[in-house]
């Protein structure tokens, strides 16, 4: 078994990562909030996606630590790190779909006013008719490669879904044998997990929802 400085170290470094996480999300709110294709963006949400990674990795070092014959007791604090690895995740998916959509709705603007001039050029005979249809067939590859980010956004919301529900599965085994021993927390711990299992419920049905309208709203073009 490591000793007992390793929980401590595992702990600092988990801090560390979150206060990263803060500074980055931070950065990422006002991102999504008053810009439209920063030039940043992906730098950004490459980091994020690093760090979030990171953590990860940590807390299941931490799992790996009290699985190996650490105290239990620590459950609790492992608990806690994965709550905010778990809220952390779902406020940068929300984020990121967010400012996605203000993307490729700003892109199907252009797209309108592009082929609102063709159509005006074509009227005033200062176009060829090829020429119209070439703009015609890159307006549509440009929705077509709009709807497939669409698509894997979702696969990516639930492909995070289910590595959340896996993670916290693991650990269920440990929270039951400390609710065992601590009855006085057993109603707490119920109480959080009845309350991932109703935010993942809720994620999963405004993704769904989310995507549904999208296709709904390009089919009716």
């Amino acid at each position: 078994m490591d000793s007992p400085t390793s929980w401590d170290s595992l702990r600092k470094q988990a801090r560390k990562v979150e206060a990263q996480l803060d500074e980055q999300m931070h950065l990422y709110r006002k991102l999504v909030s008053t810009k439209v294709d920063s030039a940043d963006d992906n730098d950004l949400e490459k980091g994020i996606d690093k760090l979030l990674k990171e953590l990860q990795q940590v807390n299941s070092r931490m799992h790996a630590w009290i699985s190996s014959g650490g105290a239990e007791i620590f459950s609790h604090t492992l608990t806690r790190h994965q709550e905010i690895l778990q809220d952390l995740t779902q406020e940068f998916n929300r984020l990121r779909s967010s400012y996605r959509a203000k993307k490729e709705h700003a892109s199907l603007l252009d797209d309108f006013r592009e082929f609102d001039r063709t159509r005006l050029d074509l009227e005033d005979g200062g176009d060829s008719y090829e020429h119209a249809l070439l703009n015609e067939h890159a307006s549509i590859h440009r929705s077509t490669g709009q709807m497939d980010g669409v698509i894997s956004q979702a696969q990516e919301t639930f492909k995070t879904l289910a590595f959340q529900r896996s993670t916290f599965g693991g650990i269920n085994s440990k929270l039951s044998n400390v609710s065992s021993r601590l009855p006085t927390v057993n109603q707490i711990l119920s109480s959080i997990k009845k309350r991932k299992s109703m935010d993942t419920i809720i994620l999963s049905v405004v993704a769904s929802v989310c995507v549904f309208l999208i296709l709904i709203y390009w089919l009716t073009k």
